[in-house]
Order: C-alpha cells, then sequence, then structure tokens
C-alpha cells in the first residue's frame, strides 16, 4: 500500500514516472532461483517486459539468462553482461540483420518458428562460416485461456509450426548442414493462473520429444516458455506468484532423462510487481452519468488498458481509510477514447495535484511507452 511515507517520497516528483521497488524484485528473482535451481531447471528472463538497464543489471547478476525476441534484445542482453551462452533468440519474423547479429554472438539457440526460417538460418550461418544451435518451435495447440491478444499456442496463432509441417521440418533439419537441432520449444500464452494449462502443455510437450526421439533425433533442451501470471487485483497480498507451485507442475508432469535440461522463459512473472506507474491528478470532472479523475499519465506511459482492457489496480497515495469514496473513471490527457486506466474505481475523494498510482506495471509498462501526440519520454525513479 502507498501510504505516507510514499507520498513524502514522491511530492518532488516530477510526473509522471515509474517507480521500481528493487527490494521487491530482489526477493521475487531469488524465490524464482530457489524454485528453478532445486530442480535444476533453467530460466532465461524475456526482456520484453522490461529492458530498463537497471532492472537488467539486477536480473543479471543473478545469473539468469536471456530470452529475446529482436536483434536490439540480443546486443542489448550482451551489452548487459548476459553469458551469450544463455540467450535464446525468439520471434516469427527475424531480420537477416538480426540472425547475423546472433550469430556473431554464438548465442545459445534460435527458438525457430517456420521452415523457411530454418532455411534462411542455416544460408546465413554457412556465410558466417558457423554452425546455429536451434529449438523448433511447436505450436502444441493448448489453449491458456487468457485474453485472445496475449493467447499464443493454438493453431489459429502465427506462433510456431503447426503439428502438420513437422515431418518437413525434420527433413529440412536433417539436409542443413549449418544448423543444429538442440531442442523444442513451446509457449502458450501469457498471464496464466491455472496451473491444469501448464499440465496440459507438459503432456503435449512429452508426445512432440517422444516424436522426434522415435525417429532417432535426441532432445537435448526441452523449452517450455513462460506465461506464469502474477495478481493484478492483490498486489499486496500476493507480490511474488507461487514459483514453487509452477516449477512442481512440470517437475512431476514433464517426462526427461538426467541429461536433458529444462527452460524456462519468464517475464512477467519476475518484474510486473516492482514497478508502479505515478501520477498526478490534473482536473476532476463530474459529467451526467460519471466523475472523471483526470491523469498526467496516459496510455502513452501504460498501454495495457487500452490495449488489452487489463485490469491494474489505482490508488490514490497516501490515502486515509476515513475518506470519503467515490467511483471514477480514470483517464489521461491523451486525444483518444479508448485512453482510460479503468471505469467505475472507488477511490477516495481526489483533488487537482493528488498523486495515484497504477499498481503492477513493471511488466509491458515502461517497454510499451510511445510518444505519441509528442509526449515526453517517461522517467523512473528506483528505491532499495
Amino acid at each position: 500500500m502507498f501510504d505516507n511515507t510514499k507520498l513524502a517520497m514522491f511530492r518532488g516528483q516530477e510526473t509522471p514516472f515509474y517507480y521500481y521497488n528493487l527490494e521487491l524484485l530482489n526477493n521475487t528473482l531469488d524465490a524464482a532461483k530457489k524454485a528453478a535451481d532445486k530442480r535444476n531447471f533453467h530460466i532465461h528472463y524475456a526482456l520484453k517486459a522490461n529492458f530498463n538497464d537497471r532492472i537488467l543489471s539486477v536480473i543479471q547478476s543473478k545469473g539468469f539468462g536471456a530470452d529475446c525476441v529482436s536483434g536490439n534484445e540480443v546486443q542489448k542482453s550482451i551489452d548487459v553482461g548476459f553469458s551469450a551462452d544463455q540467450i535464446t533468440f525468439a520471434g516469427v519474423g527475424k531480420s537477416d540483420k538480426e540472425i547475423k547479429t546472433a550469430l556473431k554472438h554464438h548465442i545459445f539457440a534460435f527458438n525457430v518458428e517456420s521452415i523457411q526460417e530454418l532455411e534462411v538460418i542455416n544460408e546465413l550461418a554457412a556465410l558466417e562460416g558457423v554452425k546455429a544451435n536451434v529449438s523448433l518451435r511447436i505450436n502444441p495447440n493448448v489453449d491458456a485461456h487468457t485474453h485472445h491478444y496475449i493467447t499464443t499456442g493454438l493453431d489459429e496463432n502465427k506462433f510456431g509450426v503447426p503439428n502438420s509441417e513437422l515431418e518437413k521440418a525434420a527433413a529440412v533439419i536433417s539436409a542443413c548442414a549449418n544448423i543444429n537441432l538442440i531442442g523444442l520449444h513451446f509457449h502458450v500464452g501469457s498471464q496464466i493462473t491455472d496451473m491444469n494449462v501448464f499440465k496440459s502443455l507438459c503432456v503435449k510437450v512429452n508426445e512432440w520429444k517422444n516424436w522426434f526421439e522415435e525417429r532417432g533425433t535426441y532432445i537435448k533442451v526441452i523449452n517450455v516458455g513462460g506465461g506464469l501470471g502474477v495478481d493484478y487485483q492483490n498486489p499486496d497480498e500476493n507480490p511474488i506468484p507461487d514459483f514453487e507451485a509452477y516449477f512442481e507442475v512440470f517437475d512431476k508432469f514433464l517426462e526427461r532423462n538426467a541429461q536433458q535440461e529444462v527452460h524456462f522463459e519468464l517475464g512477467r512473472a519476475l518484474v510486473a510487481q516492482c514497478g508502479s506507474l505515478v501520477s498526478r491528478v490534473l482536473y476532476t470532472k463530474s459529467g451526467a452519468k460519471k466523475n472523471f479523475l483526470i491523469l498526467d499519465a496516459g496510455m502513452t506511459e501504460l498501454m495495457r488498458p487500452a490495449l488489452y482492457q487489463a485490469y491494474h489496480k489505482i490508488e490514490r497515495v497516501g490515502a486515509d481509510l476515513k475518506d470519503e469514496l467515490l467511483n471514477y473513471e480514470v483517464v489521461g490527457p491523451i486525444c483518444e477514447s479508448s485512453d482510460s486506466f479503468g471505469k467505475e474505481v472507488e477511490l477516495p475523494i481526489s483533488k487537482r495535484g493528488d498523486l495515484v498510482v497504477i499498481r503492477t506495471a513493471g511488466a509491458y509498462g515502461e517497454v510499451m511507452a510511445s510518444r505519441y501526440n509528442l509526449r515526453e519520454e517517461i522517467r523512473y525513479v528506483f528505491s532499495t
């Protein structure tokens, strides 16, 4: 809860800005690493969730790998100290330039998402005189039961090689002299809180691993992606996801031998709760049907509510439990009707100049900020 201590800390800061609690970040990373290490699991941090330099520095210092979805993310990982042999590169549309960047650094593996991509990586690796490690991303057709914009594992999604093309993919891999198949890659979606989804994924992974091994192809790496959700409704009660329960599902239901490695690509679960967007009330306005709280932060600073209709808990900083409450639509200054953080949000009656915090914004917040309406670049503040 953002009490008067935070009010004093934030009062002199120019808003809007992202506030990062590094103590919570460290505690979250330690919990994830402890649960993974006891099962000999490997974690690659998904940079797309948050690539703030200081956040990355803390994550890298814990010994995590990096999961990248662009050439610039690969380069950024190298620049901040991630070991190249712990970097994976995923994405359905890797450009030649991006592939060459990853080849130059001899990364751990490309997560390949189409047959044509296999052929392109093979050609570019041959030109560079190297052999590229690849994991074949298979679309497992598992429903994550989340928002359709963040579901990635169904046949209708653009991600991964469909089951119908696996025979052809296997043949192409055998024919390519400059790629080395080291593993299989799966990812079914994001913000998953039902552990049964991951159990269903394990069943599919077992089927496809066995399919390859029955045909004489040994699979060293089983990469099951990420997707573990966080509690947006109750960030104070559940600041750290239940990593024990998450990893236990895979430990129990994933079939593998002692030589096979299990890899994860976690983003949101590691950084979401440590970040909040702090804003200031510019105006209050009462209409015929609703009361508006107009902030100096908008969809340019936090896109998720406009893009996904995502829920974020909204609080007035330093509010007193005795304060009278009122329902507001909390909106930003951007010239778009979709620039709204929440409707019917019950808050203490607020006035111009009050500070408001939007919680659980450490993932897909700062990284999705834009300069639309020629907005200023977002600032950030850290506490340890």
